[in-house]
């Protein structure tokens, strides 16, 4: 469970970073201001899933701790606000790219739009969206619910018990990734894969592979459908997660 928490980084406290985290702080949010360096900012992240990067006139920070903020944005799923100049926050965007930037403003900050996207921020963290959206197929009703309970606090999670329904669910709703069963009666997985791969509206969802199955032989021929990847229903909780969580980090980088 993400915190209600804010990083405010800059390279020094002054009048207008303390205006600044005191209305955070007056928005119900715990906020800590940290100095631009990455010992400080190592040190104090925790579990806070929003940063805001403060730059006066002239203080840009510098590319290694740029770096360390996109390494450890993607890791944690974390999003960032930046403060500046145009020309500084152009300069942030080149290293950080946007879709780990949840808003930006130039400097003056009209206190009550910031205010207003911090509500909003943590009103849709709360909300869940933000979480990654998957859906599971897979004709057993007890694999099923035990994968629901081990994906649902990391992720938005829906269930098809049949490949037919999987097509009609996502025919009105939107996923990041689709855990498809290999083996399933009347529409196998493979049928599954073909169909959504033959739409131009689904062709595009990732699919990672479910199967029961672990000879070679087996194995083989669900690498050779070509999806994204392929689970063993042996796998346990925590391999999933972090099997998954390394996924999402890769497809964010493309």
């Amino acid at each position: 469970m993400l915190a209600k928490r804010m990083l405010f980084i800059a390279e020094k406290e002054s009048f207008i970073t303390r205006v600044l985290v005191k209305k955070v702080q007056d928005a119900g949010v715990e906020c800590v201001f940290i100095k631009d360096t990455v010992d400080d900012i190592n040190s104090h992240w925790k579990d806070a899933p929003l940063l805001t990067l403060y730059m006066e006139e002239g203080t840009r920070p510098r590319e290694d701790v740029l770096h360390f903020l996109l390494d450890n944005i993607e890791e944690k799923d974390a999003k960032l606000i930046i403060v500046g100049e145009q020309s500084d926050i152009n300069y942030v965007c080149d290293h950080i790219p946007g879709q780990f930037i949840y808003a930006s403003f130039p400097r003056p900050v009209d206190n009550t739009e910031f205010s207003s996207t911090l509500k909003d921020y943590y009103s849709k963290m709360e909300s869940g969206d933000f979480k990654k959206s998957i859906l599971i197929v897979d004709d057993d009703p007890q694999y099923l619910n035990i994968v629901r309970q081990w994906l649902m606090g990391s992720y938005k999670v829906s269930l098809a018990s049949s490949g037919l329904q999987a097509i009609k669910f996502l025919g009105k709703n939107k996923v990041d990734l689709i855990l498809l069963d290999h083996e399933m009666p009347v529409t196998s997985g493979p049928q599954v894969l073909e169909m959504l791969r033959s739409d131009s509206e689904t062709s595009s969802i990732p699919v990672m592979f479910l199967t029961g199955k672990s000879d070679k032989e087996s194995v083989m021929a669900v690498v050779a459908l070509h999806p994204e990847g392929y689970f063993l229903k042996s796998i346990q909780k925590d391999d999933l997660l972090e099997e998954l969580k390394k996924f999402f980090i890769l497809q964010n980088a493309k």
